[in-house]
Parts: structure tokens; C-alpha cells; sequence
């Protein structure tokens, strides 16, 4: 079992950065590919970037690229996503989540755990 803990969230001004931080329990978690996800009122959860387990290779959502970087470290446990020049339509819950498959990356039901999210609100 893995229980996923993010923080970091909150409210900041368009164009500003925030790191998102995701702490799994166990002492499995460079076992997991990790990823962060987003859901916005009224949207369904999207995909936001992914990591494998080594950190060795990430993938991102489209409107991720070049503003948002996802990292890991293996010995603090601790996943991050790093989001710099963020919009208002950035506003979402972020999720992190664990997976141990190693195919369809991008779609949710391939994670086996998930965190209960952090709120993070991008200001006009």
C-alpha cells in the first residue's frame, strides 16, 4: 500500500511559479512511475506530466511543456512538479498518483494510487 501526500499548492498571480511536492509513504517509491494530474470544477482529470521510475525519462501534457517540469528524488522519496508561468486556466486540484504499469501513461486508470490533492488558484 501507498499512500501519497501532495503539498505546495495555493494562490498565485498569473505568471507566477509554484513547486508542487508529492510524498508517497513506503519505502517502495522508486518502485512507482510517478505522475501529476489536474482537475479543474466541472472537468475531468487530465494529465499533466509523468516521470519514470530511474527519473530517466518524463512526458508531458502539451500545455505543460516549457512551463512545467516534473523531478524526482529517489532518496527523499519525494516527487515535485515545478510550474513557472502559470495562466488563470491553470486553476485546478493536482494530483499526484503512483503506477507500476509502464504503458498508457497519460490515462488514469493506469495508476494504482492516488493523493487526495492540492488546490492551486491562478489569479488574473
Amino acid at each position: 500500500q501507498v499512500q501519497l501526500v501532495e503539498s505546495g499548492g495555493g494562490l498565485v498571480q498569473a505568471g507566477g511559479s509554484l513547486r508542487l511536492s508529492c510524498a508517497p509513504s513506503g519505502r517502495t517509491f522508486s518502485s512507482y512511475g510517478m505522475a501529476w494530474f489536474r482537475q479543474a470544477p466541472e472537468k475531468e482529470r487530465e494529465f499533466v506530466a509523468t516521470i519514470s521510475r530511474s527519473g530517466g525519462i518524463t512526458d508531458y501534457a502539451e500545455f505543460a511543456k516549457g512551463r512545467f517540469i516534473i523531478s524526482r528524488d529517489n532518496a527523499k522519496n519525494t516527487v515535485y512538479l515545478q510550474m513557472n508561468s502559470l495562466k488563470p486556466e491553470d486553476t485546478a486540484v493536482y494530483y499526484c498518483a503512483a503506477r507500476s504499469a509502464v504503458t498508457k501513461l497519460r490515462t488514469p486508470a493506469t495508476y494504482n494510487y492516488w493523493g487526495q490533492g492540492t488546490q492551486v488558484t491562478v489569479s488574473s
